[in-house]
């Protein structure tokens, strides 16, 4: 599990390989993510976009930018959660994800929340991470 803090709100990953939905033949590797989002700090805050920078075992990378997650932009008030999960297939068997959401206060403050850099490791012979 991977977590990041700001401004009290928590977000952590739990990423999981997806081997029914992988092909090591065709270069096709595929992992769900679950998302939760807390909110332990003391105002009313909306998730208005996100932002992600995903990089692959050959370092390429792929910038993807939209409106909300999973179809939706929810409102967190103190003390609530919201939880999501979502997939990114690969064609290489690693990479990691690292990211940022955008968020609005009820008064309209505009301000972005980290989301951790997680890893993306499939148990294949090829999913053998090498740091550069």
């Amino acid at each position: 599990m991977y977590r990041a803090v700001t401004r009290q709100i928590e977000v952590t990953v739990e990423p999981n390989f997806m081997p029914e939905r992988s092909s090591v033949d065709r270069r096709e590797y595929f992992w769900s993510y679950k998302i939760v989002i807390v909110n332990s700090g003391p105002e009313t805050v909306q998730l208005r976009t996100r932002h992600w920078i995903i990089t692959d075992a050959t370092g390429r990378r792929q910038e993807v930018r939209g409106e909300g997650v999973v179809g939706e932009q929810p409102v967190l008030a103190p003390g609530e959660r919201f939880e999501y999960t979502s997939g990114v297939p690969l064609p290489t068997a690693s990479g990691f994800m690292t990211g940022s959401y955008q968020m609005v206060t009820e008064a309209g403050e505009r301000f972005d929340i980290d989301v951790p850099t997680f890893s993306l490791d499939s148990p294949s012979p090829g999913g053998k991470r090498v740091l550069n």
